[in-house]
């Protein structure tokens, strides 16, 4: 009996090892996600500046058509705690009725806006709160949030809704350093032509469905190599 207990000890044991072993390595993900979006923030011209509208952190596309930003504290965001920022004219030209777009896509300003909440909680800094710490936060707070897009070797920030910000692992292996990228459904349905978006490119990109297999989804990317 006692041989018995202590074998059955020791599975539990091995199990939980395991387990811990299983975790650590999800976790290289959000490890190295912080280590690349930091070197794409010291090679984006500007950087990431405060954004005083959306309470948090911005940084500009090259060509100033963009702007991907991620909150400072998820209690004081008046609108998404990340989100796309993006000129409305290209997709207004390509055919788009803005007022056709759901409410969750607000057109402000001559923008259109496509983001996420990602929670409701003040965050706590141990030092100063900056750009990087701030996405520090999203990775421990919020893991679920960052994505590996594999196919591309990026590393991403989840939108929802099919929308996405992606950032090289490697600049220097990569012709595609950042990439906003939006679900075009939306977007047709508010009456836009894809294919005639300004500045933009529609086209099928590889992902994994729900189950891990290989597969392709239709979307709508700005990308730029720094």
């Amino acid at each position: 009996m006692k041989r018995i207990m202590f074998a059955g000890l020791l599975a539990v044991f091995g199990a939980a090892v395991l387990g811990m072993g299983a975790c650590a390595k999800l976790d290289v993900v959000g490890r190295d996600s912080v280590v690349s979006f930091q070197a794409m923030l010291e090679k984006i011209p500007g950087g990431a500046g405060a954004d005083g509208e959306a309470g948090g952190w911005s940084l500009t596309a090259p060509d100033k058509s963009a702007r991907f930003i991620w909150s400072r504290d998820y209690r004081e965001s008046p609108l998404y705690d990340a989100m796309i920022v993006f000129d409305a004219k290209p997709f207004v030209e390509a055919g788009l009725d803005p007022a056709m777009l759901p409410e969750n896509i607000p057109v402000i300003g001559g923008n259109i806006v496509v983001g996420t909440k990602l929670g409701n909680e003040a965050l706590s800094y141990k030092g100063e709160a900056t750009p990087i710490a701030s996405f520090e936060q999203i990775v421990s707070l919020k893991r679920g949030s960052i994505n590996y897009h594999g196919a591309l070797d990026h590393y991403g920030v989840n939108l929802s809704g099919g929308n996405l910000f992606e950032w090289a692992k490697d600049m220097d292996k990569n012709d595609k350093d950042i990439v906003f990228v939006l679900n075009p459904e939306p977007f047709i349905a508010a009456g836009a032509d894809p294919a005639k978006i300004e500045g933009w490119v529609f086209t099928k990109v590889p992902v994994d469905d729900e189950n891990g297999r290989p597969t392709e989804a239709d979307k709508i990317l700005k990308p730029f190599d720094l």
